[in-house]
């Protein structure tokens, strides 16, 4: 995945409109630019964004549930609260931003990238990603219980008590986190990737899961 790095990367960057206002639901939003806006309690349900940006936005509280956003560009933007739930994701870039108890249960993911990016308490259980890289980032108390992770990676990532109980994993690098560190579901590290290193920092842990007792000595 070549994922933008700037604005002007975007080939759709010179099409963009600046939106004015908040959001509806039911909307669509095509080749638009949200930028600077502070949107709280927005309802925008069942709304597509489509080849959009939205920069250095704060958006708490509120809903997005069943929202589309396809080949969009988010940088440097807080969403704070928000239901995110049943979200859609496809073809997409978020650099530098903050997602902080967000509720995303039930989202797809495919080809999206996550770059410096801050997930703090964000449920995504039993969500879909395939082809998704979270590079830099920190995950902290993120649910992913019960999801399906499917050509994943997470290039220095620190991932902390990170939830996997009954998650599917397929083709998932783990090598390259910063750090690795399950508050559940070490038994679904099947079809995960690790190195070495990991291997022996979580040994006991996995001794635990299996039902293995280890001596002392």
């Amino acid at each position: 995945m070549n994922a933008p790095r700037e604005l002007a990367d975007l080939p759709y960057a010179e099409l963009l409109q600046p939106h004015r206002g908040g959001l509806a639901a039911g909307r669509r939003y095509d080749t638009v630019r949200l930028d600077d806006l502070t949107l709280q309690d927005e309802r925008a349900e069942d709304t597509l964004f489509l080849e959009c940006a939205i920069t250095q936005c704060a958006i708490t509280g509120g809903s997005l549930r069943a929202a589309r956003f396809n080949e969009v560009w988010i940088q440097g933007t807080r969403l704070v609260g928000t239901d995110c739930a049943q979200t859609n994701w496809l073809d997409s870039t978020a650099d530098s931003c903050v997602l902080a108890g967000a509720e995303a249960h039930g989202a797809q993911l495919r080809r999206v990238t996550f770059r410096q990016c801050k997930f703090d308490s964000v449920n995504l259980r039993a969500a879909t990603l395939r082809e998704v890289r979270f590079e830099d980032c920190v995950l902290r108390d993120v649910d992913l219980g019960g999801a399906r992770l499917t050509d994943v990676s997470f290039p220095g990532t620190a991932l902390e008590r990170l939830r996997l109980a009954r998650a599917t994993l397929k083709r998932v690098d783990l090598t390259g986190a910063g750090r690795l560190d399950l508050a559940d579901g070490y038994d679904a590290l099947r079809g995960a990737l690790i190195n070495s290193a990991q291997l022996v920092e979580m040994a006991p842990a996995l001794a635990g899961a299996l039902g293995i007792e280890v001596a002392g000595g």
